[in-house]
């Protein structure tokens, strides 16, 4: 089977809601040039075709590799949440391949006395949580909370940061993370 270009392209700008003029737009190039390229008329070079991909934003390697054609899922059962961890703190991620996605959604579950570590995190983006049972203490900077079921946070992820669970219970947390982290 040939590799449709066209086709690919096509269905990765309607997977993001694009118009052939947007994503034009965004990527510095003419209308026509997406149009050209979508109907398989011109076979752009690496540079052009990056340029392009650089509206979404998705790598070379990504396009190439990735599944744009069928649909993506947008409902899952909690047995398709995808495990991103191991040990006293589980990370359960709403979707598996977040390539060109601007958030992730993750289920959160922390053992008695799972910590993400002494040393804080910290990464570009924001971050936001709300606990679903047990009691979390949140550290940002140099403010510090216990959180119970029902409260919630959100903080700029540069922010140095850290989580605890308290108690003998275990704390879940759905949270949203942009980009995504993981």
């Amino acid at each position: 089977m040939e590799f449709d270009l066209g086709a690919r392209l096509r269905s990765l700008r309607e997977q993001h809601g694009l118009s052939q003029r947007e994503l034009a737009k965004r990527a510095g190039v003419t209308n026509g040039t997406i149009s050209m390229i979508e109907q398989n008329r011109t076979s752009p070079a690496v540079g052009s075709l990056k340029k392009v991909l650089d509206g979404f934003p998705i790598g070379l390697s990504d396009f190439f590799a990735s599944d744009f054609s069928s649909q993506r899922q947008i409902f899952f059962v909690q047995e398709e949440l995808t495990d991103i961890s191991k040990g006293d703190i589980s990370y359960r991620q709403v979707g598996r391949d977040l390539t060109g996605k601007a958030l992730q959604v993750l289920h959160e579950v922390y053992a008695p006395g799972a910590d993400t570590g002494r040393s804080m995190l910290s990464h570009q983006g924001e971050e936001a949580g709300v606990l679903v049972a047990g009691k979390l203490e949140v550290t940002v900077g140099t403010e510090k909370r216990i959180l119970k079921r029902g409260d919630a946070y959100y903080f700029e992820s540069h922010r140095p940061h850290r989580f605890r669970c308290i108690g003998d219970e275990a704390a879940v947390v759905v949270t949203a993370c942009t980009p995504p982290s993981f």
